[in-house]
């Protein structure tokens, strides 16, 4: 179970929580590349599971370790949000104070809660008291000019003692104002060495990192430094735009010695799930806009990415869209062949 993993320290491969990403279409698929990795919904604000369609916000198909990420500034708000969310399975519960953009920063909550930790403890308290289930914070190490040093150290020992279960650190800084959000994933320096300082500086807790991993090899490396080992780590999207990765974490990271899916067997059962989709009103493009970025590297990958981002799109399109564009992809052929 994965919060015996979490508890246990044991390692965990996790895809990050995307907003407009990570839905649960995009999680059903990448939980046929991965039976193990922790796979995170995209940040749901705590007003909406009070006040909106749950079945809707929260409803989810996928199988194994998922966590569901709230976000919210008010205690009481996200108490609420967790205890109705307890019917839907998650096995975590997951608090963003990492997120700079904009629409978030006018919710007063995301990445600017880090200037008022004692706050983001008291929503922390608040989610505990509603559920036994493992409860977590995504931070940066920081924001605008904050000192790193003390600023991810407050955030840290606040939600600690508020009984937090875990902290997933970006390694980066945001900045709130001058950057945009796609900036704040570039330009502000990565600085994972901060984030080993602070396992080494606190052992027994479970800390991972995100921020900047682009391959597996960097995901393992990552891990490890001279001052410590971290619990975890966190890919965003790199996981999403070349998610053929995630085939590797389960042997990669878990040991499991059964080979990856075949291409084949992706497809079908995406095609299986696609028309199940279709038939409850869905539409075939909200299927199929995750799965685009699948055969980086693949002689006909330019082909599948053509036909799934013209014709998915189709009011009328039909799971043959899926076959047509697979039958473009030349799996036998050289992985150094058409890739852009």
């Amino acid at each position: 179970m994965y919060h015996k993993k979490l508890k246990n320290k044991d390692k965990i491969f996790s895809v990050a929580p995307m907003i407009d990403w990570t839905d649960r279409n995009c999680r059903f698929f990448h939980r046929v590349l991965t039976k193990h990795a922790l796979l995170y919904s995209e940040m749901i604000v705590a007003d909406a599971v009070i006040h909106g369609d749950r079945d809707k916000l929260l409803g989810d198909d996928t199988t194994g370790p998922v966590a569901l990420q709230l976000g919210g500034s008010e205690p009481q708000k996200l108490g609420d949000a967790v205890r109705f969310a307890a019917p839907y399975n998650y096995g975590e519960i997951n608090l963003n104070v990492g997120c700079p953009s904009d629409r978030v920063q006018s919710g007063t909550f995301g990445a600017c809660l880090m200037r008022t930790p004692e706050l983001v403890g008291e929503c922390v308290a608040a989610m505990k008291a509603e559920t036994d289930l493992p409860v977590t914070v995504k931070c940066r190490i920081g924001v605008d000019d904050q000192d790193t040093g003390p600023a991810l150290n407050d955030l840290a020992h606040a939600v600690w003692n508020a009984g937090c279960d875990g902290l997933w650190v970006h390694g980066r800084k945001a900045w709130l104002e001058g950057l945009s959000p796609k900036q704040n994933r570039e330009i502000p320096p990565l600085d994972y060495p901060r984030v080993h300082r602070l396992k080494q500086e606190n052992p027994s807790h479970f800390i991972g990192l995100n921020g900047g991993i682009q391959t597996l090899i960097q995901a393992r490396e990552a891990l490890t430094s001279d001052m410590a080992e971290l619990d975890g780590i966190m890919v965003g999207r790199a996981s999403y735009q070349s998610p053929s990765i995630l085939r590797e974490v389960d042997q990669t990271f878990y040991g499991d010695a059964a080979d990856p899916k075949s291409y084949e067997e992706i497809i079908d059962v995406m095609t299986a799930y696609a028309a199940q989709h279709l038939q409850m009103g869905g539409r075939l493009h909200q299927v199929t806009r995750h799965m685009i970025g699948l055969f980086q590297a693949v002689p006909g990958a330019r082909r599948w990415r053509q036909i799934l981002s013209s014709e998915a799109t189709q009011f009328d399109a039909g799971v043959d869209v899926i076959e047509r564009a697979f039958s473009e992809v030349d799996l036998t052929g050289s992985l150094s062949g058409e890739a852009a």
